[in-house]
């Protein structure tokens, strides 16, 4: 069984406090203001992710050793803890020769009639962003329409990014990396952060914002096994079924990449088809444009959530005019076609 790492010195407030912690996500989802509280104990000291992560992994341990531990008579459960999903203190377990480790210096409540989910689902909606924090302490916000599997084992973290875009502040856990796979290629780290994109078009992108990831692109065009990417900060990878690239950003570089967490987005000549494909995921719209205009350039920062106002701002940039359809699907051409 793993306990908590001395490699963190902490004093037995802080110490309690991971535990405590550990407790509240081991037993279920918190609430708007808990998150703010932990997001806000998390950024207090860099040890305190290890310490949380340190402690949600001997909650898991527990959990899965302590019906045998039990069974054996190693261990004596309190005979007033509620039969189903029984909350359980460290110091109320006692064992041969002294308490369990650790169990004399903090009360670690946790609910174990069930060991904690292994499987954690994700996901937003259309023009919808949020933040969520994983049970080991990994801080997450996806943007819209996008959707995330995490699996939580011994030996690894990985998460299934099927599409959409992602952020991730990964909680230090070197004894366990943290693999991020897509459709189009994998992310793999120990704790950095990070962001994410990936499109059903097979395009895949990851902006470094600290720390490093190596990138592996997907074969998505069948030429044989791509060799892996390492991304230190500020370093920002696309890949395509043809190519892939890589480039340094500037500090303003990486907060346009990231714009999107605050409800924006920048291009910097992008070509208008793709400008209208990142709105029309956003907000699930149908959204098509004629030859003769798909490849006109686009530049500047815009609201995600202000479509209209970003097809209104589109017209006074180009000659381009927008026709809904019956089934609502917007279509946009250039005013001198028919």
């Amino acid at each position: 069984m793993k306990t908590p790492s001395p490699r963190f010195p902490a004093d037995p407030a802080t110490v309690e406090q991971a535990a405590l912690w550990a407790a509240r996500l081991d037993g279920g989802t918190l609430d708007a203001a808990d998150r703010t509280a932990l997001d806000t104990w998390l950024a207090a000291r860099p040890a305190h992710r290890a310490l949380l992560s340190d402690y949600g992994q001997l909650s898991a341990d527990l959990a899965q050793s302590l019906p045998a531990l039990v069974a054996s008579g190693a261990v004596n459960m309190p005979a007033s803890a509620p039969p189903s999903r029984r909350r359980w203190s460290l110091s109320w377990l006692t064992v041969a020769g002294g308490t369990l480790a650790a169990a004399a210096t903090v009360a670690l409540l946790l609910w174990v009639a069930a060991p904690a989910p292994a499987v954690e689902t994700l996901a937003t909606s259309v023009a919808q962003r949020q933040a969520f924090t994983l049970g080991d302490g990994t801080r997450v916000e996806l943007n819209a329409q996008t959707s995330l599997r995490v699996e939580n084992t011994r030996d690894e973290r990985r998460v299934r990014l099927a599409s959409g875009q992602a952020y991730f502040a990964v909680a230090q856990d070197p004894a366990r990396a943290f693999i991020v796979e897509t459709p189009t290629g994998s992310v793999r780290v120990t704790g950095t952060i990070f962001a994410v994109r990936t499109d059903k078009l097979g395009e895949l992108e990851v902006t470094v914002v600290e720390g490093s990831v190596q990138v592996r692109p997907s074969d998505t065009a069948g030429t044989g096994p791509r060799p892996p990417s390492s991304l230190t900060a500020h370093e920002h990878l696309t890949a395509t079924s043809a190519s892939v690239t890589r480039r340094t950003l500037t500090a303003g570089g990486v907060d346009d990449a990231l714009a999107w967490r605050q409800g924006k987005i920048v291009f910097e000549t992008a070509p208008l088809r793709l400008a209208l494909a990142r709105f029309a995921h956003y907000h699930g719209r149908g959204i098509t444009v004629t030859a003769a205009a798909e490849n006109l350039t686009l530049g500047g920062r815009f609201s995600l959530d202000d479509l209209a106002g970003f097809l209104d701002a589109l017209a006074q940039i180009h000659p381009i005019r927008v026709n809904p359809d019956p089934s609502g699907i917007l279509r946009i051409s250039l005013r001198t076609e028919p």
